[in-house]
């Protein structure tokens, strides 16, 4: 896997992002374990954007640190500051499960009536229209009536 690249414009604009985040993710001077490994995907899995904090006093070794996990999880590495590391990865699209039968929920609607002159606000109502309402011209909510059948095709039907 390899590392994702990003514009100039792009990376500033995560490394805005990633300024008020606090580090999620600690190495310590074991380096990345496999546990420590798993904690970082599960946090670009939630986040997308993480900050991880390198207890570790060697410069070049966070370099490398950083290119090997930007690799790893074929992200993109965004900053290397003092002992923070920050990384991006795109989140993974969520699959939404269509759910048979199943019908819409309560709206919740304004209405607005306005008064016969034109000195006064109008009046604002909301009117949740839940089922087998309408509204009405009025304003009013009224009940969907089922349509009487005709007759000639109620006479045609044995």
């Amino acid at each position: 896997m390899t590392a994702l690249l990003l514009s100039a414009a792009e990376r500033k604009q995560k490394r805005a992002e990633a300024h008020h985040l606090d580090p999620v993710v600690a190495i310590g001077h074991d380096g990345a374990t496999p546990a420590v490994r798993r904690e970082i995907e599960a946090a670009l899995d939630a986040h997308g954007l993480v900050k991880i904090r390198v207890f570790s006093d060697d410069r070049a070794a966070r370099e490398a640190l950083l290119g090997e996990l930007s690799d790893a999880f074929t992200a993109a590495p965004i900053q290397h500051i003092g002992k923070l590391l920050v990384l991006w990865r795109p989140p993974a699209p969520k699959e939404k499960a269509e759910k048979e039968g199943r019908m819409p929920g309560p709206k919740v609607v304004k209405v607005l009536k306005f008064s016969k002159s034109g000195n006064h606000r109008p009046q604002v109502k909301k009117v949740t229209v839940v089922g087998n309402m309408r509204l009405a011209a009025g304003g009013t909510l009224k009940r969907a009536r089922r349509r009487p059948a005709s007759i000639k095709k109620s006479a045609q039907q044995p």
